[in-house]
């Protein structure tokens, strides 16, 4: 496991179309032009940082529900990491009721088209599909005293639905690499 903190995309790119199946229903997922802001997250099942998170993850899920578009995509190696096959994740999809989609990138091409780094990584786009927000879920890490409340994704998703841009103040997520085929 290799400490890893995302790329940090240009504020601005356009959100890089997709479609992947999800692990629950096997039907193809993309974003849509919903006219809601779409949140982008990169995920996997054994990441200390993933599982770190994972329930704040969830509530957020539940908390914008209809107000923000997310999609989560797992795009490690399951061969050479099988705690990361579609098996696997639907199975967390489930525990954690996940209210959106997690979709499994087995081909990498999303994660490259994302320039996703790491797990967890997220990428929250306008209504517009132009991202306004990569970074960290919050300041929480494994190990601080910091509480995992989502404070920074949040603060990010309810200026865009106030109609306001985030704040140019974006830390990196911090997680284990994306796990790439060799």
């Amino acid at each position: 496991m290799a400490l890893t903190a995302s790329t940090m995309m240009d504020l601005g790119t356009a959100a890089p179309a997709f479609a992947l199946p999800d692990v629950r229903t096997d039907k193809l997922i993309s974003p849509e032009r919903s006219g809601r802001p779409l949140l982008v997250t990169f995920v996997c099942t054994h990441c200390p940082y993933v599982v770190h998170v994972k329930h704040e993850l969830a509530r957020v899920g539940r908390d914008y529900l209809g107000k923000v578009d997310i999609i989560a995509i797992s795009s490690n190696d399951a061969v050479n990491y099988p705690a990361d096959s579609p098996a696997n994740l639907k199975k967390m999809a489930e525990e954690l009721e996940f209210a959106f989609p997690l979709c499994f990138d087995e081909t990498q091409a999303v994660a490259r088209e994302y320039d996703a780094a790491c797990t967890p990584d997220f990428f929250l786009f306008d209504a517009g599909h132009k991202l306004a927000y990569r970074g960290q879920l919050d300041g929480s890490r494994k190990g601080n005293d910091v509480p995992v409340d989502g404070r920074d994704l949040r603060a990010a998703m309810d200026a865009l639905l106030a109609g306001n841009a985030p704040s140019a103040q974006q830390f990196p997520s911090i997680g284990c690499d994306i796990k790439w085929k060799v």
